[in-house]
């Protein structure tokens, strides 16, 4: 089996093991991973923030329901495009040697194992564990008569009104079922035995889905919860009152169901004549898009499971019965409760030195050097939203260009936008109506924007505008300066807390002038525009990266350093991998910190013995992109620097408006090199790739080696990434 593919069944034993699929046996014959069971072992890792019972409670609550809400987005995504595929009849091979059939087979058998182990750690380690805690998670049936009867009593005066039961007859066509909605499926038959009909339950998203038991005369709370409490599944306390629903028939089944639609549906780019109304078919075609997943309890109705399967079109393969709360999503609001012993400190953002004191002028300090910023751990209000707000407000400010890929609901960005528009001040933004789930949104904020006087574009025909960057144009007195903002995250604050991401400031008109080009590009009309310093995706990224990497080859043949470093989200464009492999096979030292999927194939012999893969899952989500090149320098600092907006995946460079910007400034290149040598050396979220794919877990190295020769960092210790909170504050405190 050296050279054919594996079948669909020992791929299936062989993710079980905890392996990616690929398209040979783990010998290191295989060159790359499939990318859907990579991002499932990925998914892994968050659950095993989950199951580690250094985790705190609350904090395994959350990623107990994270786990579930990346499993649901990956299957309105790459299980809806699989099963397109497969229902066109593609069998063709992918880069891993499989066909879109035995990706899924491998997929399904990896979702099942994990989703048990997410069941066994819910029922068996974290529901007990909150009841020691003050906070039970009942079981309607094991409740007393008198907390039934005040839970009864709620359900009459406040439910009942709301639930809508709708029957399957021949009057009545089996219901439209919304993605990801929570519902009973019942079978009610008339009196004396008549025949049995179906009716289908829509759960409310109006009330909690955990609702607490209240003691006599209390009324249930809309604010927080108080500890001890007693939580009861709202499910249960309406299909424990199923008669006031249907009186005087007899209710014979029930069971709840959930369906996952496919996100998989895209209207062609060709002809676009107004990409806003191309953005509204395809969330309408969305909205009625097949289903592929049907989710129940572990012993299910079986007729409720087959008429609900059969009208939505779905296989046995499309159905998964599994113990544990139907909606892990629904557990969100306990890791809110009132227990902070049970969770992480709360993270207090501090001030970028650079930028303390509420008169600093930000203009200046960026007139003096660039200010690179990182989030979480450094304030994003205070830099990245008052960089925006004191040019909207700043009467020398002549002109504010944004892209926004996503933001918060009520954004502070549209907010200062607007005020600067009304000010009489140029204002364009780019706002991406096309950013998956976000979608809705954004056409809300182009059309409010635009009844401000903003300029809005949509984004380029055919791409994605992905990069983020703003530009703010000023009048001084030594003329007009550009200002511009590059980062690695989006124009959004409430992910700028959870997330970690890179900004950097700078009125360097090397760059500031590439920023202007850009900016035309997407709001007019360019053909191949020149870039200077900016690496732009997709028209010289590509080339550029591809050249750095060879040059690192030829340093490595020469005799001198050559390594390659690279902090991504994902790994999958192949020519970018060949070319990694290739400066493997030269001697250059790669070192990739890729958070999820990787399809790259490290540590094989005679293919890709110099390169490591590390992936690090913790308590903020790593998604900022930096890659570092050796140039023949044995201090990285002399080495050249990057951080921007892409992935080393084809989709990246190929398909989207992406913009990578190159640190100049030595002390910023400085703090790079700090934040990759404690991922290196990361004893305690980190998880090291092996060549079959398989993820192990680090445990802390008393004396590890370091690529850094600070004497902070190495007296700060290996443990985990909290260490690298510590540095911030010992570098602020500067």
């Amino acid at each position: 089996m050296s050279d054919g593919v594996v079948g669909a069944r020992a791929e299936a034993a062989g993710a079980l093991s905890g392996g990616v699929a690929s398209s040979e046996s783990s010998d290191g014959g295989g060159r790359f991973f499939n990318r859907d069971t990579s991002w499932l072992e990925f998914n892994r890792r968050v659950l095993a923030q989950a199951t580690d019972a250094r985790t705190p409670l609350l904090e395994r609550v959350k990623f107990l329901a994270i786990f579930a809400n990346n499993l649901d987005e990956f299957f309105m995504k790459r299980i809806g495009l699989m099963k397109r595929r497969m229902a066109a009849g593609v069998d063709m091979r992918g880069p891993d040697g499989m066909t879109p059939r035995e990706a899924f087979d491998a997929c399904r058998a990896l979702v099942v194992e994990m989703q048990g182990e997410q069941a066994r750690c819910w029922e068996e380690e974290v529901r007990p564990a909150l009841a020691e805690a003050g906070v039970r998670i009942a079981e309607y049936r094991e409740l007393d008569e008198a907390s039934r009867a005040r839970l009864d009593g709620w359900f009459a005066s406040t439910v009942f009104p709301v639930l809508t039961p709708l029957a399957v007859d021949p009057g009545h066509r089996f219901p439209f079922i919304s993605n990801l909605s929570e519902n009973l499926g019942v079978v009610v038959t008339s009196p004396g035995g008549g025949e049995r009909r179906f009716a289908r339950i829509k759960i409310p998203d109006v009330f909690p889905r955990l609702v607490p038991l209240l003691g006599e005369g209390e009324r249930q709370p809309r604010g927080e919860l108080s500890v001890p409490i007693t939580l009861v599944p709202l499910e249960q306390i309406i299909t424990s009152n199923l008669d006031d629903l249907f009186p005087g028939m007899s209710i014979s089944e029930v069971s709840p169901f959930r369906v996952t639609r496919s996100a998989a549906v895209e209207v062609e780019d060709e002809d676009v004549d107004d990409v806003l109304e191309h953005v509204e078919a395809e969330l309408h075609l969305r909205r009625f898009a097949s289903a592929v997943r049907l989710e129940m309890g572990p012993e299910p109705s079986r007729g409720v499971l087959e008429l609900v399967r059969n009208e939505l079109g779905l296989t046995d393969e499309d159905v998964f019965c599994r113990a544990g709360p139907l909606e892990y999503g629904d557990l969100f609001p306990l890791a809110d409760l009132p227990l902070p012993e049970l969770r992480e400190p709360v993270w207090a953002a501090v001030t970028p030195p650079a930028l303390r004191g509420e008169e600093t002028d930000i203009f200046r300090v960026i007139r003096e050097r660039d200010v690179l910023v990182h989030h979480p751990y450094e304030s994003f209000r205070l830099s990245v939203e008052r960089f925006i707000h004191a040019a909207a407000r700043d009467p020398d400010v002549l002109a504010i260009k944004q892209t926004i890929y996503r933001t918060s609901r009520d954004s502070p960005f549209v907010t200062s936008l607007i005020r600067a528009a009304e000010e009489g001040k140029a204002v364009a933004c780019l706002v991406e109506l096309r950013a998956r789930f976000d979608e809705q949104r954004n056409v809300r904020f182009a059309r409010q924007l635009e009844q401000h006087g903003v300029h809005v574009a949509y984004g380029v025909v055919g791409l994605k505008t992905h990069c983020k960057c703003s530009l703010v144009v000023r009048r001084e007195d030594e003329g007009i300066r550009a200002y511009a903002h590059l980062g690695t995250g989006n124009y959004n604050p409430a992910t700028a807390q959870l997330y970690t991401d890179l900004g950097v400031f700078t009125a360097n008109p090397a760059i500031t002038d590439d920023v202007v080009t850009l900016f035309n590009e997407l709001t007019g009309r360019a053909h191949e525009p020149p870039y200077k310093h900016l690496l732009v995706a997709p028209h010289s990224m590509r080339g550029r990266f591809e050249a750095l990497i060879d040059a690192e080859i030829e340093h490595a043949k020469a005799g001198r350093p050559a390594r390659i470093w690279a902090k991504v989200n994902s790994m999958e464009d192949r020519r970018i991998a060949e070319k990694l492999y290739e400066a493997s096979a030269a001697g250059v030292e790669v070192l990739l910190v890729v958070r999820g999927f990787c399809c790259l194939r490290p540590g094989v012999p005679g293919l890709s013995e110099h390169i490591r893969v590390i992936s690090v899952v913790g308590r903020f989500l790593e998604h900022s992109r930096i890659f570092h090149f050796a140039q023949g320098r044995e201090d990285p600092v002399e080495g050249a620097w990057f951080m921007g907006s892409a992935d080393w995946m084809y989709r990246n460079l190929n398909n989207r408006v992406e913009a990578i910007v190159p640190i100049l400034d030595t002390d910023a290149r400085a703090r790079l090199l700090r934040l990759m040598d404690v991922h290196e050396r990361d004893g305690r979220n980190a998880w090291e790739a092996q060549p079959d794919g398989r993820y192990l877990r680090r445990t802390p190295d008393p004396q590890p080696e370091s690529t850094s020769t600070d004497p902070d960092i190495e007296a700060d210790g290996p443990e985990h990434l909290g260490t690298f909170v510590t540095m911030m504050r010992d570098a602020n405190a500067g």
